[in-house]
């Protein structure tokens, strides 16, 4: 059972495995360990250039958020949900880097853009939504949201990505 702990712990071997990874691509990564909003990792190159870095990590085969409503507007129509606009970015060029943890060592790196997440995420629940009438079959008021490892496959390291967000 995972306790805040380790769930900690996960987070922060993700956060570390990341700025790794960048560090070894030829940028500086510092990470912030939680404490800023929205995003964990600043990465620069040699010219200042640098992009903010969200870090997702994972044990398992898929990544949980809690709340939808991070990147869309949700309305209540009874007990149905109703996916009304998407939200926009919360900082600038913000990208989304997950990393799955293998047990073995052989993690693996996925990384896009905020908003091409919010769009898979927002585009998950509403067909979620559409199989079951608007409402969610266990409890109708849920709002959480969660993406699989092979949804993110088209992702698999992309770190140009991040390269090509420097500014």
């Amino acid at each position: 059972m995972a306790t805040g702990r380790s769930n900690k712990l996960v987070g922060q071997t993700g956060e570390y495995l990341i700025a790794a990874e960048l560090s070894r691509r030829g940028l500086i990564a510092t990470t912030f360990t939680g404490n800023v909003p929205h995003y964990d990792i600043i990465a620069s190159d040699e010219t200042g250039r640098h992009v903010s870095v969200q870090v997702k990590a994972s044990r398992g085969s898929s990544w949980q958020f809690g709340n939808i409503t991070q990147y869309c507007d949700i309305t209540f129509d009874g007990q149905r949900q109703v996916v009304g606009d998407v939200k926009p970015c919360p900082v600038l060029r913000l990208i989304v880097a997950f990393v799955k943890i293998a047990n073995d060592g052989n993690d693996r790196f996925y990384i896009l853009p905020w908003e091409r997440l919010r769009d898979l995420l927002v585009g998950h629940h509403k067909t979620f939504l559409a199989k079951h009438d608007g409402r969610r079959p266990k409890k109708w008021n849920s709002l959480h949201c969660a993406i699989e490892e092979k949804t993110l496959q088209p992702y698999k390291d992309h770190w140009t990505t991040i390269e090509k967000n420097l500014q």
